[in-house]
Parts: C-alpha cells; structure tokens; sequence
C-alpha cells in the first residue's frame, strides 16, 4: 500500500464552478498506482467542492444561480458581515456542499461517470487563491 499527498492552486475570478478535473487526473496517473482511493480536500470555508455534470455548461451556470437565491447577498438577513456582504452567505453555501470528496481509483483511472467532473465552487465574489489538498492511497 503506497499513499501520495499533494497541493495545488486554483486562481478564481469571483462566484463560479472551477473544473479541476483534469490537473487531478494528471497527478493522479503520475503515481503510477492502479487501485486506491483519492481524497480531494477544499481548505477553505467560503468554497467547496462538488462532483457534477462537465458536458453542458448550463449545469453549473444554473448552479451558481441556485445558490445564490438560496443564500443571497444580502447582509440584512446575516449577523456576520465584517468580511462583507458575501461571506456570509459562502459561508451557508458551502455547508450545503462539500470541503472533501472521495473517488475510488480503478484501474489507475478515477472511477467518474461520464459526464461527471471536479469542481472548486467558489462562493465569494472576489477572485481568490483556492489550496485543494490531493491524498492518494492505494496500490
């Protein structure tokens, strides 16, 4: 059993769906590893992650549109609004997601369905630097 740990950066530009697909598979294949699980975590709590449709990008624009009616932008419904406007409500945003997702590796490959991708889901409306945290375990 052999385990992996990585980093990375997301640049965001403000409230959005960040597909990270992509540079995780690539670091994912770079272990060399053929059965295992991977570990993908958010370390922050204004963001979050999801597994969700990459095919038609009005998923995740009707996304964005969703949760900003669910938790608005607006500090006369919150007590927290030190950090502004939009933190509260990132803050409700990402409780209602995820700040770690599981996916099993199979075959060397992550085991997503073929339309499903990694997404950062960035809940400020200021472009930030996201860390996710990458822990492979496997074989």
């Amino acid at each position: 059993m052999r385990q992996a740990i990585h980093q990375f950066t997301v640049p965001t530009s403000g409230k959005g769906l960040y597909e990270v697909t992509a540079p995780i598979e690539g670091w994912v294949a770079q272990q060399g590893l053929r059965t295992g699980l991977l570990t993908v975590y958010c370390r922050h709590t204004s963001a979050s992650l999801v597994i969700q449709e990459n095919a038609d990008p009005d998923v995740v624009a009707d996304l964005k549109v969703f949760f900003s009616k669910l938790a608005p932008d607006d500090p006369r419904l919150y007590r927290h609004t030190i950090e502004g406007p939009d933190d509260m409500p990132a803050h409700i945003r990402a409780a209602l997601t995820a700040t770690q997702l599981s996916v099993p590796l199979i075959d060397g490959d992550l085991s997503l369905g073929t339309w499903q991708g990694i997404y950062l889901f960035e809940h400020r409306t200021a472009q930030h630097r996201r860390t996710l945290v990458l822990h492979l375990i496997g074989e």
